[in-house]
């Protein structure tokens, strides 16, 4: 079979093999011995053994592969990164508010999915746009030195890969550099 080639900028070609073993383990996933347990991954429990295994790993590799440390949590939750937007400010943004207050946030909007979630955290905090590239088209990050931060704000929101239009942060900000104590909450979808 000829293969097309996939230069989309959503999801992109995977090699044969790779895509080979998917379907095999869609039918029989391999247990820590590598024989099949019996069913797929979409048939487990996800309080079984089984699927337990495929947490501890999917969580062993992240925290490796993006140097995690462990007083971190890992969370894998669903709902994609638009329901994300609202799960982080409804949990996060009372972390310093005075009872019965609102927690401030900051935000450093640098394209569309950055944007996106300072409008939705707005309907459930106050929220800051510490810094913006709006001026420029969202073609260059704003210098950190540049930015406004909110003295007391429960969190610090980026977002390190806006892919339509092509601003990624190379490196994160050091907050505490910058005289913040707030927690660096990061869109990394």
């Amino acid at each position: 079979m000829q293969r097309p080639y996939n230069f989309s900028a959503g999801p992109a070609a995977i090699p044969l093999e790779v895509l080979e073993q998917a379907a095999q383990e869609m039918l029989d996933w391999p247990d820590e011995q590598g024989q099949g347990c019996g069913m797929g991954v979409m048939e487990m429990s996800h309080r079984g053994k089984e699927f337990g295994a495929i947490h501890a790993q999917a969580e062993a590799d992240l925290r490796e592969l993006l140097a995690i440390p462990s007083d971190y949590a890992v969370l894998f939750m669903q709902g994609g990164g638009l329901a994300e937007n609202a799960i982080v400010p409804m949990n996060l943004s009372a972390r310093t508010a005075v009872p019965g207050a609102q927690g401030a946030v900051d935000f450093v909007v640098t394209g569309s999915w950055s944007d996106k979630s300072q409008k939705e955290a707005q309907k459930y905090c106050q929220v800051y746009v510490a810094a913006s590239n709006q001026d420029d088209g969202h073609t260059t990050l704003p210098p950190a030195a540049s930015w406004r931060l909110t003295p007391g704000a429960s969190y610090v929101h980026i977002c390190t890969n806006e892919t339509i239009n092509g601003v990624e942060f190379q490196s994160l900000p050091d907050l505490k550099a910058l005289g913040s104590d707030a927690p660096l909450v990061i869109d990394f979808s």
